[in-house]
């Protein structure tokens, strides 16, 4: 099984190689949504400071759903997913390895870059280790969640509005837990309560959402 996983694993990443695009387009749209913002509100360092984790996470959250909707469409157009699907393991194992490759793809360039971002919106350097440590248990949640509504909209036509109706509600908690964590260290306060809030997502996605994919797939 853990070949299995594995296999597809180093299959997904050698298909982004061939691709470098959609490893690129998540970090350039989260760095373009950031630089822009403080031409439209304004470049106030003040302002910025107070606003910038709601904003890096409403970012890392809209980085996430540019790529989701490809989570699974791909495998499915090429008929690809189905034979993966009736490989003799569990459905979840697969779910859980495309989940991976996506957030190395999408998740891990955000957390790696985000205290170059951090600086341009002049949050606290005190702060940039709280953002960081939310990133990497919030991301991989939201791709996790988001796995759900890639594999309910997996074959349909035009579904990436649908997926964005389907998934933005669950990731509401993360998005406030973990801007919230930013906020409580930029002002001193204790941030523990809201990484262990953001952990206990972060395991309780692990567990449920592979298999909730995994079925929703075989559907």
């Amino acid at each position: 099984m853990i070949k299995f996983m594995l296999a597809i694993v180093r299959r997904d990443i050698l298909l982004v190689a061939r691709q470098p695009a959609e490893m690129i387009n998540p970090l350039v749209f989260f760095v373009l949504v950031v630089a822009l913002f403080p031409l439209g509100v304004s470049p106030e360092a003040s302002l910025l400071s107070e606003v910038a984790a709601g904003v890096i996470w409403v970012a890392a959250m809209l980085a996430t759903l540019l790529s989701l909707e490809l989570l699974f469409k791909l495998d499915h157009d090429d008929g690809s997913l189905e034979q993966l699907l009736l490989a003799p393991y569990p459905s979840w194992t697969l779910v859980l390895a495309k989940v991976f490759v996506h957030w190395l793809v999408s998740g891990l360039p955000l957390i790696l870059i985000s205290p170059l971002i951090a600086t341009m919106l002049f949050l606290p350097t005190h702060a940039v280790p709280a953002l960081m440590l939310s990133l990497l248990l919030g991301t991989p949640t939201l791709s996790l969640l988001g796995a759900i509504g890639a594999a309910l909209v997996t074959g349909v036509r035009g579904g990436g509005m649908l997926l964005t109706l389907l998934i933005l509600p669950l990731y509401v908690p993360v998005i406030i837990f973990g801007s919230s964590s930013v906020a409580a260290a930029a002002q001193g306060m204790a941030v523990d309560g809201y990484i262990a809030l953001l952990a206990a997502m972060f395991v309780f996605a692990l567990m449920i959402t592979p298999w909730a994919a995994g079925s929703a797939l075989k559907l």
